[in-house]
């Protein structure tokens, strides 16, 4: 099971350093550490925003809020936790293509309303699907460990490796980042049981 700085020291393996941190939060001191507290956040969230990962996907019926957009029936708060809706569905959806017989998720729309940010549908109480912030490397299935090793080496190599050798090390991080994340997407799809429909899919928003 790899921790926050199992995953830093990974990645300083794959560009050849070797440096081994023993705390990003706070930084122990190194430059390493530093360079690793730095682009950690960004790494992991851009890993995680890159596909609707199980481990990472929560279910829940948001608050209701009142409403300001005529254009739309109902207000709902984005959980403070979300990085991205997947679907917003009907509450006896059974999954996220079908209930009672008609296709689902239903329109939405995301927008920002007097300093907090809201899910705006005509669907009443309404159950979302959302991809969460997941900080505990612990959840972390070992492909996608993989992928986000490598894409924090590739964002780690233009500091630790200036000039022309930090850019050639960059482009193969992420040509290792890339071939890793399409094997942890496929791994993680293996994981879902689902009845999809052949339908054009809903845009975000209505058309």
């Amino acid at each position: 099971m790899f921790s926050v700085v199992d995953i830093c020291n990974l990645a300083l393996s794959y560009l050849g350093d070797s440096a081994t941190v023993t705390s990003i939060n706070p930084p122990e001191g190194s430059a390493q550490a530093e360079h690793c507290a730095r682009y950690w956040p960004l790494a992991l969230q851009e890993v995680l925003e890159a596909h609707p990962w199980c481990f990472a996907t929560k279910r829940i019926k948001p608050a209701l809020l009142a409403d300001k957009d005529p254009a739309w029936a109902y207000h709902y708060a984005l959980p403070h936790d979300a990085l991205a809706v997947v679907a917003v569905l009907p509450p006896e959806a059974i999954d996220d293509y079908e209930a009672g017989g008609h296709a689902v998720p239903v329109p939405y729309q995301i927008e920002r309303e007097g300093g907090q940010i809201h899910i705006l549908t005509d669907q009443r109480e309404a159950v979302v699907r959302y991809l969460a912030t997941a900080d505990d490397p612990a959840l972390y299935p070992a492909t996608f460990t993989e992928a986000l090793a490598w894409k924090l080496a590739g964002m780690l190599a233009g500091s630790l490796r200036k000039g022309n050798a930090g850019a050639a090390e960059a482009k193969r991080c992420q040509e290792m980042y890339a071939h890793y994340l399409r094997l942890a997407i496929a791994k993680d799809s293996e994981q879902r049981k689902v009845r999809p429909r052949a339908q054009t899919p809903w845009m975000q928003g209505r058309s």
